[in-house]
Order: C-alpha cells, then structure tokens, then sequence
C-alpha cells in the first residue's frame, strides 16, 4: 500500500496543474484582447500598466479585474466626453460661420446711413433747378452735395488720390498717355483724367493720368545717338 501512494500521488500532480495553466492561460488571452481606445493617451497608458499587472497575477484575482473594469469605464467616459467637445466645437464652427456672414451682409449700412444725407441734398438741388435762377442755383446744390459726399467718404476713410503734379507712381496711378515735354521732368503727372481713392491702404481705384515724357526733339536726339 506504500509503495502504491507515491504512483499516485504523481499521477495525481500533473492532473491538478494542468487546469491551473490552462485557467491563467485563458484569462490572459481575454484581457489583453480588450481594445484600447487611441483618442486618449493618458488612459492607454493605464490600460498597458494593468495588462502587465494582469499578465503577471494568479488566475482569479478580483483585484486586477476590478481595476481593468474601472478603466474601461474610464475610457467610455472619455471618449463620451471627447465627442461632446467635438459636438460643441462643431456648433460653434456653425455660429461663428453664420455672424460672420451676417457681418459681411451688412458691413456697408453705416455707409448707406452716411450716404442718404447726399441723396436728399442732390434731390433738392434738382427740384431747385426749375426754379427762377434754377440754374445757379443748380450749380451750387451739386457744389454743396459734392463736398458732402467727399466728406461722407472721408469719414469712412476712403480719401482722394493726390496725383497733379506728383511723380507717376504705379501703385496708385494709371497712365492712359504719354505727353512730351520740356517743362517738367518726365515721369510726372501733367492731368489728371479721372480722380482714384483708396480705402485705408488699399486702392480703390488708380487715379488715371497723363504723364511727362522727353520732348521730341531730346528723344530725337537720343536716338540718332
């Protein structure tokens, strides 16, 4: 009967490890194939740290478990939390896009408001025109109305070109002739045809003007040269 027990007892042995091996086995293959979100860094890290933990605990331990459910928990809470702010940051996209059309819609009303004065001003000078002495008066209602809207502009900082008796500048001037001449020295405005203005720094239009060239006899000269 000794000698039987120890055959039995290693028999026995193998039996009992076995299913140990296979159940740690099995909950390590479980757990690692949980997926880890790639949004929120911080919580992966954690999810790493527990799997190790897992990987190296005794089958059955409710501790590690209960912390990986925890982090899962976690990591749905931070997803959810990550598609609200996308949501509010969406919303936002949609109600700045919506003022700023708005703005751009309306940008001219303080313009408009400015320019209805000039408007009634210009109608007025009309009516006045058939009157005795209409046309004097006329031309002193236009007189009074163009100051208003040079004023008017002004105030929305847009401002006359200077460009009599200035030096051609392509920035700011269109030459549309070119006239000889031995008064000036050439490059210089001599008239101009059409009155430019610029808003601020930009130019509305280009002033367009008539600009001094070499006299002809000079340009002659310098061509037989």
């Amino acid at each position: 009967m000794n000698a039987t027990n120890p055959i039995q007892t290693d028999a026995n042995e193998p039996a009992t490890a076995k299913p140990a091996a296979s159940a740690a086995g099995s909950g390590s293959e479980d757990l690692t194939a949980e997926p880890r979100p790639a949004r929120v860094q911080s919580q992966q890290e954690a999810v790493d740290e527990a799997l190790a933990d897992v990987a190296s605990a005794e089958p059955g331990d409710e501790e590690v478990h209960a912390q990986l459910q925890s982090l899962q928990a976690d990591l749905a809470d931070a997803e959810a939390r990550v598609l609200r702010a996308h949501a509010e940051l969406e919303n936002y996209r949609k109600r700045a896009n919506r003022h700023l059309e708005e703005e751009k819609k309306y940008a001219p009303l303080a313009l408009m408001r400015d320019l209805l004065p000039v408007l009634d001003n210009l109608e007025r000078a009309i009516q006045s025109a058939g009157q005795d002495g209409g046309s004097a008066q006329l031309v002193e209602g236009v007189k009074m109305v163009a100051q208003l809207l040079v004023m008017t502009l002004e105030r929305h900082h847009c401002r006359r070109i200077e460009a009599q008796g200035a030096v051609f500048d392509p920035h700011v001037h269109e030459a549309i002739a070119q006239i000889p001449s031995d008064q000036v020295p050439p490059g210089t405005v001599l008239e101009v045809a059409q009155t430019g203005y610029q808003l601020h720094d930009r130019v509305v239009r280009p002033s367009q003007v008539l600009v001094s060239g070499r006299p002809a006899a000079a340009g002659a000269a310098g061509a037989n040269e």
